[in-house]
């Protein structure tokens, strides 16, 4: 009895995050602009930090240079200044690299690769969910984002169920199946293709979209199953079970957002392709 109330109350407490995180979603790419960019920051900043944190480097000095960093790639973004973004990466190369030679021994070559990839992962990767709603149709091929993740997710989860036999990851994620990310991906594809069907209309390609969306979200669903396990395998690593607490019944920034980072570069890709 008192396992079934904790069970229930932590579906609960999942279930209303879940819906709040829905409505801020809804409330920000919506608009997007100036609120989206300034939350898309946010979070970024939020899963640099979860990253560092992990690693050690949360309050370090290469810690703070990727915070700044990641701070200066946003507002390359927001000036439309895209062209000194390479010359930012090898500037915060740098200076890490400083940090290293004249603090040595204070931090190790880990510490600094460390430093320039959680900066990559949760500060780059997740911009591209800015990027695309300011892009071409922008307003529609956002949410393929969100399909390909958390959708996705959802429809293997159903298939896993019903059907799972196979294991896929057995030492990262044991309740993966390969059944599940079949059904994942089909489920996605079908998704995307509806989805393109309603808003045929407003969407604007040089070939038929609801074939693209499906394609795309088939496509994208696959990568956000590496993203998934990708954040597992760094939590196996340091031996965590979420990344923060941020997020009521979903842990942190990167427990809730770990498919949707590796799915959001992967759309912007694929619509520069179509």
């Amino acid at each position: 009895m008192v396992l079934s109330k904790f069970a229930n109350k932590s579906f609960v407490t999942r279930l209303i995050s879940g819906i709040v995180l829905v409505v801020l979603m809804l409330a920000t790419i919506i608009p997007g602009g100036t609120v989206l960019f300034v939350a898309n920051m946010l979070i970024s900043l939020v899963g640099v930090y979860e990253l560092y944190k992990v690693m050690g480097l949360e309050k370090s000095l290469p810690g703070v240079t990727g915070y700044v960093a990641t701070i200066s790639y946003y507002a390359l973004l927001f000036t439309q200044k895209t062209q000194y973004i390479t010359i930012l990466f090898i500037v915060f190369l740098i200076a890490l690299l400083a940090q290293y030679v004249f603090m040595f021994p204070q931090y190790k070559t880990e510490q600094v690769s460390n430093a320039i990839m959680c900066m990559l992962y949760a500060g780059v990767l997740l911009s591209y969910i800015y990027i695309v709603r300011e892009g071409n149709n922008g307003a529609y091929t956002v949410w393929l984002i969100f399909l390909c993740s958390w959708a996705s997710d959802t429809c293997a989860y159903v298939a896993g169920v019903a059907f799972g036999k196979h294991k896929m990851a057995p030492v990262l994620s044991p309740k993966k199946s390969i059944e599940g990310a079949v059904g994942g991906v089909v489920g996605a594809a079908v998704l995307g293709a509806v989805y393109a069907a309603v808003f045929i209309d407003k969407i604007q390609l040089s070939v038929n979209p609801v074939m693209v969306f499906a394609v795309i979200c088939a496509v994208g669903a696959l990568i956000s199953m590496v993203g998934d396990l990708a954040a597992s395998a760094i939590k196996r690593n340091h031996d965590i079970k979420d990344y923060g607490t941020l997020i009521p019944g979903h842990g942190g920034i990167m427990d809730r957002f770990d498919s949707v980072i590796y799915v959001a570069p992967i759309i912007w890709i694929l619509l520069q392709i179509f």
